[in-house]
């Protein structure tokens, strides 16, 4: 639980998200049209509602499995040590996959899991990030495609979480801490 307390500024609407998500798709389904199936492979924990809510959008067959890694615990920041909590149940090789984080900070986390991933020998390997926030980049790492590029800001909501509180907000708010 945080120690100090903050209120929550609405940076993203759900509508927002919604009508980007649906943009998204069009997309992704343009790229994986010549797929058998799809992988949809989604980073644990705050890419849970992206990823539920992206799939209901591709009108593609498709198989979703989900990787859990971990570089910040209940932190604020990364502590750029990234950690493999949860692999994939399935194997990859051959296969089109399409990894789902939900923000893009440092870049280490999905930096890592792609590199993981790609030695695995995917057919395809495309990522999508519900959030970049390119000020924070210490990786050279771009996903394949962005939700939104938002400043420096400390930001829950659409499963992305603080200390595992407000992942259920339907917006991405921004924390403000009261002094």
């Amino acid at each position: 639980m945080p120690d100090r307390a903050y209120v929550i500024d609405e940076m993203i609407s759900a509508k927002a998200i919604a009508a980007r998500i649906e943009a998204l798709s069009r997309e992704i389904k343009a790229e994986f049209s010549d797929t058998d199936k799809l992988v949809v492979v989604g980073l644990l924990r705050g890419s849970f509602v992206f990823i539920a809510d992206l799939v209901r959008e591709l009108d593609l067959p498709i198989e979703v499995d989900f990787l859990e890694a971990s570089s910040y615990g209940n932190a604020m920041e990364s502590s750029r040590e990234v950690r493999i909590l949860k692999d994939l149940r399935g194997a990859i090789e051959g296969r089109d996959v399409l990894v789902v984080e939900d923000i893009v900070d440092t870049g280490y986390t999905l930096s890592h899991v792609i590199n993981l991933l790609k030695s695995r020998k995917p057919r395809k390997l495309k990522s999508i990030a519900l959030l970049d926030k390119p000020s924070r980049r210490e990786v050279d790492f771009r996903a394949d495609w962005i939700g939104f590029e938002i400043p420096d800001e400390f930001v829950v909501g659409y499963g992305i979480d603080f200390a595992q509180r407000n992942r259920n907000l339907p917006c991405i708010g921004k924390v403000r801490f009261i002094d």
